[in-house]
């Protein structure tokens, strides 16, 4: 049963800056995403974009938004297929739990402007 669902579109220029910015992409994201966004070289500020647009995303499909949580226990991975998925840690997984969650799915997509991303909250 579907107990969310969420979208949201992010400006890679508002990344840009955040990337330029000391400790914003710190802030706002997981170790391990900052990490593999930085792999990918020039696409690093659509990675991250995409990421803080499921990011938000998922705060809409929860019903309450990101008000009270920390942005870097919503981590967005890429599986071994390439397909996004979303680890939630911390005050991202209480919320979830305290919803009677079961599954959360992301999809992804970019352009070189901007990035949007959709999020089911399955129960």
């Amino acid at each position: 049963m579907i107990l969310g669902l969420g979208i949201d579109i992010v400006h890679v220029r508002r990344i840009h800056h955040w990337m330029e910015t000391e400790g914003l992409v710190e802030r706002f994201f997981h170790p391990e995403e900052a990490a593999s966004s930085k792999d990918r070289g020039h696409a690093e500020a659509l990675s991250l974009a995409a990421r803080f647009a499921a990011k938000e995303a998922f705060g809409k499909a929860l019903g309450t938004g990101l008000a009270g949580m920390r942005l870097r226990d919503i981590q967005v991975i890429n599986n071994h297929n390439g397909r996004p998925d979303m680890i939630l840690h911390g005050t991202a997984l209480e919320r979830f739990r305290a919803l009677g969650a079961a599954r959360v799915l992301v999809s992804l997509t970019h352009e070189s402007d901007n990035a949007v991303a959709v999020v089911v909250i399955e129960g």
